[in-house]
């Protein structure tokens, strides 16, 4: 396959080659509608010529940022990041900007964080783990700070943002366990304020009509556990159990196993995210696969066009896919 061109930008976006030379280097005035249609085609060709490398080296820090408030279990144990990152890189190598990590404790340090970014250190941030009424977001518009939302956010905001269709899978997966015969089906949510948490939770409950099996975990395995474990000390137990990740999933397993049950015969059970070990268990978990590296790449073009002056866009990545396997046969 050929390789993009400045030919193929310009044809895009309708202009001519000077004009998209023009656009990008600042050399000579141009409408900011010609300069949106030229930024927006090269972020959908995925062109990153030396011209727009010297454009971001001209924002001082040639980095952009990721700035997480996660519980290091949480992190050490999370399959979607590290594959998230690996595709922010290869977007991001194309033009040898570096990607700046930072994880801090709490919300004030969380603010410094980003404050720090503003003076220099990064042109640009990517925001993960979105909350239903994320403080952060008018915190980030306020600073002026470039930023792409990773995540079904639905307030009003003035940002890029990259979406995935979470309800979708859950209700896929009821709809597998109710034909296999299954009533008394649970989920154990992550922490309900994260909005990818609260759409699989909504999702769950409409799905089976009620919230008496809906237990709230924290995307740990000790969580995964100890909600297992309430569950099957209910007089009427689920039949079963529909987890948020892999890593609670696997832990109810471990659990449901060690108090006699068998998979998938006494107790079906599904995950989410499609950690590298799940379908090497015995038995194989069902899951959902959710292509995080594709995620990141889109985000990390995403916010190389913002940096680049672009009008923020949403792009919906369909990446979501479930693998059913023997825990739900």
């Amino acid at each position: 396959m050929s390789r993009t061109t400045i030919a193929d930008v310009a044809r895009e976006a309708g202009v001519t080659k000077a004009t998209v030379s023009h656009a990008l280097s600042g050399n000579r005035p141009i409408s900011d509608e010609t300069k949106a249609k030229v930024l927006a085609a090269a972020a959908k060709l995925n062109w990153a010529p030396s011209q727009s490398a010297r454009a971001l080296a001209t924002r001082q820090a040639n980095a952009v940022a990721v700035v997480l408030a996660r519980n290091p279990e949480v992190i050490a144990n999370d399959s979607f990041f590290p594959a998230f990152i690996a595709g922010v890189e290869s977007v991001l190598a194309e033009t040898e900007t570096a990607l700046l990590l930072q994880v801090v404790s709490g919300r004030d340090a969380e603010e410094r964080a980003y404050r720090t970014l503003t003076h220099g250190r990064a042109d640009g941030a990517l925001l993960l783990d979105l909350r239903t009424d994320d403080w952060r977001i008018p915190f980030l518009d306020d600073l002026g700070l470039p930023t792409v939302l990773v995540g079904a956010y639905d307030q009003p905001n003035g940002f890029s943002c990259v979406r995935t269709d979470d309800a979708a899978p859950v209700r896929e997966i009821i709809a597998h366990l109710r034909a296999a015969g299954h009533e008394r089906i649970a989920h154990v949510s992550g922490p309900l304020d994260y909005v990818h948490s609260k759409a699989r939770a909504e999702a769950y409950v409409e799905a089976i009509g009620g919230d008496a099996l809906l237990r709230e975990g924290d995307f740990t395995a000790a969580s995964g556990r100890a909600r297992t474990a309430e569950l099957l000390a209910l007089p009427e137990r689920p039949t079963a159990i529909l987890y948020s990740n892999d890593t609670m999933a696997i832990a109810g397993l471990s659990y449901a196993r060690s108090q006699g049950l068998s998979i998938p015969h006494d107790l079906a059970i599904s995950g989410f995210d499609d950690d590298h070990l799940s379908a090497h268990l015995s038995p194989a978990l069902t899951s959902v696969s959710s292509d995080p590296a594709a995620r990141g790449r889109a985000a990390a073009r995403l916010l190389r066009a913002d940096i680049l002056g672009a009008q923020p866009r949403t792009e919906i990545v369909d990446c979501n896919v479930v693998h059913f396997r023997e825990s739900t046969a």
